[in-house]
């Protein structure tokens, strides 16, 4: 029998990916045919975005085999990731590996359809930009941050 902690990542993973593919269809649906930038308030636009990269672009220029590259690696670290969620008893640490883990299979599939990561979150102030996101990308920060939290409070027991 799984132990509680699993079930809540392994939930919240599931919960990840479903609301991350359904914001990206309503981007997709919304203003990505044709592309345009909508403004929502002086520091969130909604944007059309292609990120054949991974985080802030990298490596989107690189080879064609690039998102397939990706995409494998994205598998095995989510692969991995799930082995070590079946295995905690935190939930903080099984929050936050579910976060990733979600926001990961998120990502892929839409590599998987599109060669591309759908991008549409857009932030800005005080002249900062900050590089267009997605649900899944705020999912995986979140759950790293999680990580970190959950490694800085344990005890040595």
């Amino acid at each position: 029998m799984i132990a509680k902690a699993p079930i809540v990542g392994l939930g919240l993973a599931a919960c990840i990916t479903v609301v991350d593919q359904a914001t990206k269809v309503w981007a997709l649906d919304g203003w990505f045919f044709p592309p345009r930038t909508i403004e929502v308030t002086s520091f969130f636009n909604l944007v059309a975005v292609w990120n054949s990269g991974i985080s802030f672009g990298f490596l989107a220029n690189h080879s064609e085999a690039m998102p397939y590259i990706l995409t494998g690696f994205a598998i095995v670290v989510s692969l991995g990731l799930t082995i070590w969620l079946l295995r905690v008893h935190s939930r903080l640490l099984a929050a936050g590996l579910g976060l990733v883990i979600g926001g990961a299979v998120g990502n892929v599939i839409d590599r998987l359809r599109f060669q591309a990561v759908v991008d549409f979150i857009d932030l800005h102030a005080v002249g900062f930009h900050w590089p267009t996101f997605n649900v899944a990308d705020a999912a995986i920060t979140i759950g790293v941050g999680l990580l970190l939290l959950d490694s800085f409070s344990r005890r040595d027991e």
